[in-house]
């Protein structure tokens, strides 16, 4: 997935910078609810990391610590805000924290995190923020051309799937979780720490309104837009686990214990700043959002001359229909076994 896989770049109205919204109020969020205890002079991997600094720092009134700040793709670093070249990104630290902060390094690192990223045994603190909903891959049962499993007419799992497409989009997430969680317990020390940050649900059905009701929408977008067929073949590889998912992964995994475990819901409308009852307003924004993230997935494979239309007729589609879900993230603090 890693050549098709990548967020809208630039800094244009589409662009992932511009349409991050639901993230950085969750990130706003995150840092007055989850208290995180994080050792002095930690290395830290994160893709928002002035908050992290902010703890590595001005909590224990230490200056910065040595730092190696990885992402999973070089080309985004930093853009959550919107620093476009790391000098700009140190000297906004630096008015803000005084000019004596640091030493600060920074280093990109190319791959997947579903991949040896680091050397053994060097990392403190690991955060992995909004990355762990994606899969590495589309599961391989519903791309098999000698015996697809068809979910016909929609791009993700929903209440009409087949049980084999449900079941095979669990099973990926469990491998590949599993998968993240040894290649990163080979690269943090002895009782090191790890947060993640994922979208999630609160709910044992992965069918439910919570997970499925936006790529509910984009299908629907999606009909009589492109052939059937084409339609039919493409699969988004995407899976927001619960709480109980989780647990149950790292104690089967075994290298890492949970110290905390948490569920953030923001409101529907969040991604337009909270303006109640403004559906136009909220169905626009999701879909510039939604675009942001699958633009380059879908041009892959449709090409990219439906994508006004398509992202158009989502909008169109969400602002008519009177459902509403909360936007769910699980929080996750695991501790490295010694």
């Amino acid at each position: 997935m890693e050549p098709v896989l990548s967020r809208k770049g630039g800094t244009g109205e589409e662009s992932y910078a511009n349409n991050s919204k639901l993230q950085v109020n969750f990130f706003e969020y995150f840092k007055d609810s989850f208290d995180l205890s994080i050792p002095v002079n930690a290395g830290v991997k994160a893709s928002n990391v002035e908050f992290l600094l902010h703890r590595l720092t001005g909590n224990h009134h230490h200056r910065g610590p040595r730092m190696c700040v990885g992402t999973e793709h070089f080309h985004c670093s930093f853009r959550d805000h919107k620093h476009h070249s790391l000098t700009a990104f140190q000297e906004k630290l630096q008015q803000e924290n005084g000019p004596k902060f640091g030493p600060f390094f920074t280093a990109g690192v190319p791959g997947s995190f579903y991949g040896r990223l680091f050397p053994s045994k060097t990392l403190h603190f690991v955060h992995s923020f909004s990355s762990l909903h994606w899969l590495s891959q589309v599961p391989l049962e519903l791309v098999d051309k000698a015996n697809p499993v068809i979910n016909k007419g929609k791009i993700f799992i929903s209440r009409t799937s087949p049980a084999a497409v449900i079941d095979s989009y669990v099973t990926q997430f469990r491998k590949d979780f599993t998968l993240f969680l040894k290649l990163r317990s080979e690269e943090i020390a002895p009782k090191g720490r790890m947060v993640l940050t994922l979208r999630g649900r609160t709910t044992p059905d992965p069918t439910s309104d919570q997970s499925c009701l936006l790529w509910d929408y984009l299908g629907q977008a999606f009909q009589d837009l492109v052939a059937k067929e084409m339609l039919d073949g493409y699969y988004t590889p995407y899976y927001e686990p619960c709480p109980e998912e989780i647990q149950a992964e790292v104690e089967k995994e075994g290298s890492f214990a949970v110290d905390r475990l948490e569920v953030v819901a923001l409101p529907w409308d969040y991604v337009n700043g909270g303006i109640n009852y403004d559906r136009a307003l909220t169905a626009k924004e999701m879909a510039k959002a939604m675009r942001a993230v699958n633009e380059s997935m879908i041009g892959s494979h449709f090409g990219a001359d439906i994508m006004d239309r398509l992202f158009h007729r989502f909008m169109e589609i969400m602002a008519a229909n009177t459902m509403e879900v909360e936007h769910v993230r699980l929080v996750v603090s695991l501790i490295r076994n010694a």
